[in-house]
């Protein structure tokens, strides 16, 4: 399923999109895998970067484009150890996050796919 065939943005709206993103921050700081790799300086720009490209690349407003260009996820994260681990990580806590907020389980899915493959996409650790 593409995110063409779902549309994400519309059902889930942007308030629903920034709770799951903000979920996810919650959970980052205490984490022992990720919590390391967010400066906590840099905490909520990351929130914010984050929630603005969910929301563009789900259909919503393109805030990230016009404030950022274009995303080049695998440049802006080759500073970060990314390994499977830290994948796998960074997919458990928004799935959690995802669950908070009591997503129907078709559009829990296709979430956990769309930011798995986003995840899988970005390792750049054996």
């Amino acid at each position: 399923m593409t995110d063409a065939e779902l549309p994400v943005y519309q059902l889930l709206g942007e308030a629903k999109l920034t709770a799951i993103v903000a979920g996810f921050y919650r959970r980052v700081p205490p984490d022992p895998i990720l919590g390391p790799m967010y400066p906590p300086r840099d905490l909520a720009g990351a929130e914010q970067r984050l929630r603005d490209f969910l929301i563009y690349r789900l259909g919503g407003p393109p805030r990230y484009l016009q404030e950022r260009g274009h995303p080049r996820l695998r440049m802006r994260h080759a500073p970060f150890p990314i390994d499977v681990a830290a994948r796998d990580r960074w997919v458990a806590l928004m799935d959690e996050a995802i669950a908070e907020q009591g997503i129907t389980p078709e559009i829990a899915a296709w979430l956990h796919q769309f930011l798995g493959d986003i995840a899988s996409f970005l390792i750049n650790r054996a």
